[in-house]
């Protein structure tokens, strides 16, 4: 790769395009109709050695350690263009992020932080709400305890959400239509309850709302990123590191909802 020589400190981009088509060209690699993500479409990082495109790999910044720079890329590239690009997050706007512990969320509490919004954030356990607390959340929700939906209507005082980020999907969709207000904008980028829902149209036209996808983000939004980690203004959420070869039991760690922030593989 050219710049790049034997010991640098890199981090790889996770997401690949053909690099030549317009959207490409135009800085909108995301869009690109061959787009994938390494470790999904291609190969991924389970492994000793790993072959990349030599656009996608770039310096990692300061003084951050390989277990943080690894932590970075594909959570906070996801929120970043969740909440900026997408939902274009204003100062003073109120957003609910769904599953605090979870990468992409615990990165948004922070971006949204940064950006001046006021942050509400869920999870299932009150230690996962503390440490959201200590990411920038000025309120949590207990959802396994509370209805999201009547204790945002309690916190906002029954004025609604501006923004709200979510990955859940179908067992969240009906209460975030109902809990936007006026313009409010819903962006969703995953759907680990399920992708079937059923949608009161009236909602979204009488209070004209918009229901944004999303999927990951450009390599130029990743480069804003580490530049903000560099300043110190984001930082990596780690749950916790394991070696590759007990590579399973980070697996099921993440699969009991045990994990707070990223879980970190070393080769």
């Amino acid at each position: 790769v050219k710049g790049v020589k034997t010991g640098d400190r890199v981090v790889v981009s996770p997401g690949v395009s053909c690099g030549r088509c317009a959207v490409c060209l135009s800085g909108r690699d995301n869009l690109c109709a061959s787009y994938g993500i390494i470790g999904e479409n291609r190969d991924g990082g389970c492994a000793e050695y790993v072959s990349v495109p030599g656009v996608n790999v770039i310096p990692i910044p300061g003084k951050l350690t390989f277990n943080e720079a690894a932590a970075i890329p594909l959570c906070f590239l996801t929120a970043w263009h969740m909440l900026v690009s997408r939902a274009q997050v204003k100062p003073g706007e109120v957003v609910l992020i769904h599953a605090a512990g979870s990468g992409v969320s615990s990165a948004g509490i922070q971006i949204a932080k940064l950006l001046g919004a006021r942050v509400i954030a869920t999870a299932g356990s009150d230690a996962k709400l503390k440490k959201a607390r200590e990411l920038g959340a000025a309120e949590t929700i207990n959802y396994r305890k509370l209805d999201f939906y009547e204790e945002v209507k309690r916190i906002t005082h029954r004025q609604g959400l501006d923004v709200i980020l979510d990955h859940i999907g179908a067992a969240t969709w009906a209460q975030n239509i109902r809990s936007l207000r006026m313009g409010g904008r819903l962006v969703i980028c995953g759907v680990t309850s399920g992708f079937e829902v059923a949608t009161d149209i009236r909602y979204i036209f009488f209070r004209r709302l918009s229901i944004l996808g999303s999927t990951m983000g450009t390599k130029g939004e990743l480069l804003q990123v580490m530049n903000l980690m560099e300043r110190g203004d984001l930082k990596p959420v780690i749950d916790s590191t394991f070696p590759l070869s007990e590579i399973g039991l980070a697996h099921r760690r993440m699969q009991e909802r045990k994990a707070f922030g990223k879980i970190v593989i070393n080769p």
